[in-house]
């Protein structure tokens, strides 16, 4: 069967569809309107090897706030969405991934139960046409969207391209380890029985 999720979004503020196979080969068709952003969301399609297809249209005039935040609740949503009941899954993922002068932490724990700690500081404000603060906005929303335990720890960094390409690419690395099979689970890693 094969792990998909149909999302569409629609507010004053932004209209998003977006199409999530989690069992996939890394291709993407993303717009969002910012150039950085879709740079960004490409490479976490591409490294956690899921297929992507992403159309937002939001009210850039005002900032990119709501594109970038609401784009994190569609994307939570079609990953809670795509991995169903969750049996069979690891449930934990973590990865280290360095980005020539980053390196950067993140771990993720499937459990249902939202919770968020980003730690990083970025040397620079923008990056293109991407405020940097709104990369923590989208990693929260995608954290309590999908129902996910969701850390990342920047262990070091200058450049604040690498570091926060250096953030989805482990964020998409950890997340293709929780949700892949086990063959040895019989229904859901927990003690409670479910998640």
């Amino acid at each position: 069967m094969s792990r998909t999720a149909l999302i569409e979004r629609n507010t004053k503020e932004t209209q998003i569809k977006a199409v999530l196979e989690i069992d996939g080969t890394g291709k993407s068709r993303i717009s969002t309107g910012i150039g950085f952003f879709d740079h960004m969301l490409d490479g976490f399609t591409r490294h956690g090897l899921f297929d992507f297809t992403l159309d937002v249209q939001g009210d850039l005039d005002v900032d990119g706030h709501h594109t970038v935040e609401d784009t994190g609740i569609v994307i939570g949503q079609a990953i809670r969405e795509a991995i169903g009941d969750k049996e069979g899954i690891r449930r934990y993922g973590s990865f280290m991934l360095p980005m020539d002068d980053a390196l950067c932490l993140c771990a993720i724990d499937l459990s249902g139960r939202p919770y968020f700690v980003f730690d990083c500081a970025f040397p620079a404000e923008r990056v293109g046409s991407l405020d940097t603060e709104l990369v923590r906005e989208f990693f929260y929303a995608v954290s309590y969207s999908a129902g996910m335990n969701l850390h990342i720890k920047m262990l070091h960094g200058e450049n604040t391209h690498h570091m926060i390409e250096a953030m989805f690419k482990a964020f998409a690395k950890a997340l293709d380890m929780a949700v892949s099979y086990d063959e040895r689970i019989a229904g859901v890693l927990s003690t409670k029985g479910i998640l």
